[in-house]
């Protein structure tokens, strides 16, 4: 039923459940992982010239922590991937690309506190993906 599963993850505590229930889905199903950070292209280019590459570069560290950091807390193979670009669209293409079956995302991001029932971000993939989006909420706040 679920053969190819993309998490989508920015790193953030709040998306450690979705995480967690992308990775049990997984599991129960022998699925094709897949991780994906995506380097939001307009946060990078709205910060002065004389910062972007490190910018660049710190968002880039935290995306391969946030991707180990689902790599170690999965029991089966993942595939990873860093992009740049918008968030949303990079998903769902990434979606495409890899024929997925699903797209598992929390509903907060390290922007959560700005949207009041869901993230800016996961609306929008919810809105455009042309796969299913599973999208988890944080139960409580650590």
């Amino acid at each position: 039923m679920f053969d190819t599963i993309v998490i989508a993850t920015d790193g953030s505590d709040s998306v450690r459940r979705a995480v967690d229930v992308a990775l049990d889905l997984a599991e129960r199903f022998d699925s094709t992982v897949h991780a994906l950070y995506v380097i939001d292209s307009g946060e990078v280019e709205s910060s002065p010239k004389e910062v972007r590459d490190d910018l660049r570069e710190a968002l880039n560290e935290r995306g391969q922590s946030a991707l180990t950091d689902v790599e170690r807390r999965s029991e089966l193979a993942v595939e990873t991937a860093v992009r740049e670009g918008r968030p949303a669209g990079e998903i769902s293409t990434y979606a495409r690309e890899v024929d997925a079956d699903v797209v598992a995302t929390g509903t907060r991001g390290r922007h959560g506190e700005n949207r009041f029932l869901i993230g800016s971000v996961a609306e929008r993939v919810v809105r455009t993906c042309p796969v299913p989006v599973l999208t988890v909420r944080q139960l409580s706040e650590e």
